[in-house]
């Protein structure tokens, strides 16, 4: 199996074995992350109804995604939200995604 295949079968096998064991009601909404070349994107989504409460985004950089986490966090109070799941996807726990977990946590919502 060629190295690209094979990192791609690993990530997609972490992104549902995640996902399998997540999903977001209205009281307690997924908080699912997104990270692209440039931006790192988050949405809380409530499953029941599949739709996305509220989204946010940012440019890349551990800086720049501890203020993604408090700007979602202030967000999800504007909307009522208190508890999140984290939905992090292929991504590993480190670095951005762990960051804004972080920047969530921080800001008085709970993981």
């Amino acid at each position: 199996m060629k190295k690209v295949r094979k990192i791609n079968l690993k990530k997609r096998l972490r992104k549902n074995r995640v996902r399998a064991k997540l999903f977001g009601t209205a009281d307690r909404p997924r908080a699912s992350l997104f990270r692209s070349n440039k931006f790192l994107h988050i949405q809380l989504i409530d499953d029941q109804k599949g739709h996305t409460i509220v989204s946010a985004f940012s440019k890349k950089g551990v800086k720049e995604a501890l203020k993604l986490g408090e700007k979602i966090a202030e967000l999800a109070k504007k909307a009522g939200v208190k508890s999140v799941l984290l939905d992090r996807g292929p991504y590993k726990y480190h670095g951005q995604v762990k960051t804004v977990s972080e920047g969530i946590k921080n800001s008085g919502i709970k993981i």
